[in-house]
């Protein structure tokens, strides 16, 4: 009987390749080389990740805010010199069709997607009885609502190419979410954010339940402490809040973690290198801690 089911499930996810997918596609251009969209790719982790990928081969989507659109074409200039193609493009990944035309922006570019990185995110430092209702409500539309917008519209997206191939290909495209050692433990003062980030573990298993009998893998990257803009930002909320020297919260992490240092961007991209690449096509569901040893899993 479960095996009945489980069937029936398959074959009606299949039928969702045909039909309801359909709505909101856009088609693929001829060219042959992997591409790659990069959302929060202007600063930090993310423009971390869209220079590895470029090096991995990666033809590169680079998104970000219209308010960060200059720093996004200083990442693009970075990729081209590194030999590959690249493209910018702003939105706001908590509106859904701005993703929609992202990837409509990326496919005309660049090619045919094979790979979503859902990385754009926000934090903001507080005690639970200072947030506010719109405090949380902003922080879960970029980080709960920004990754969902990312995974169904990359998923039509291979899906739709899956069918212009006649579905030949095994692995049709990869989705890659931002979570968090806080998507396991909640950190003090950034609880909203932890709680956003215990969401994208769910969701990323979620979605990977759904996407795997179409060819399509869903995995999670959490990061730790990285040296980055965020935690720039994270360092000076705490100090604000205890006293501290600025730098000094984010000295302090270093007991917490197994390795003895905090990290940089590029100690995460090399995770997101291979969640990317072949060598994870028989990988989904999973959230890969890269923090140095503070969390186990």
């Amino acid at each position: 009987m479960l095996f009945s089911r489980l069937s029936c499930f398959h074959g009606a996810m299949s039928n969702l390749s045909s039909a309801v997918i359909r709505r909101r596609c856009f088609a693929a251009s001829a060219i042959s080389s992997r591409s790659a969209i990069v959302t929060g790719a202007s600063r930090g982790i993310g423009k971390a990740i869209a220079l590895r990928l470029a090096q991995d081969g990666f033809d590169v989507c680079v998104n970000d805010l219209a308010s960060n659109s200059n720093s996004a074409e200083k990442v693009v200039e970075e990729i081209k010199v590194m030999g590959r193609n690249a493209v910018s493009a702003c939105a706001n990944v908590s509106n859904r069709s701005e993703v929609e035309a992202v990837v409509e922006k990326s496919v005309q570019a660049l090619g045919p997607l094979n790979v979503m990185v859902a990385n754009a995110g926000i934090v903001k430092v507080q005690t639970l009885l200072e947030s506010t209702e719109e405090d949380w409500r902003r922080i879960f539309d970029v980080n709960v609502l920004g990754v969902v917008n990312c995974n169904i519209v990359a998923a039509k997206q291979f899906i739709r190419q899956r069918e212009e191939n006649g579905g030949q290909n095994n692995i049709v495209g990869k989705i890659l979410n931002a979570a968090s050692g806080t998507s396991f433990r909640p950190a003090l003062m950034i609880s909203p954010y932890s709680a956003t980030k215990a969401a994208v573990r769910s969701i990323t298993q979620a979605f990977s339940l759904e996407l795997g009998p179409l060819g399509i893998t869903c995995n999670a990257f959490a990061p730790g402490v990285v040296d980055s803009q965020m935690w720039e930002q994270i360092d000076e909320g705490l100090s604000r809040i205890n006293g501290l020297p600025k730098g000094e919260n984010f000295k302090a992490t270093k007991s917490l973690i197994t390795l003895g240092r905090t990290s940089v961007p590029e100690d995460v991209v090399k995770t997101v290198s291979f969640l990317a690449g072949p060598d994870s096509d028989y990988l989904t569901g999973q959230t890969i801690c890269c923090d140095g040893g503070m969390i186990f899993t």
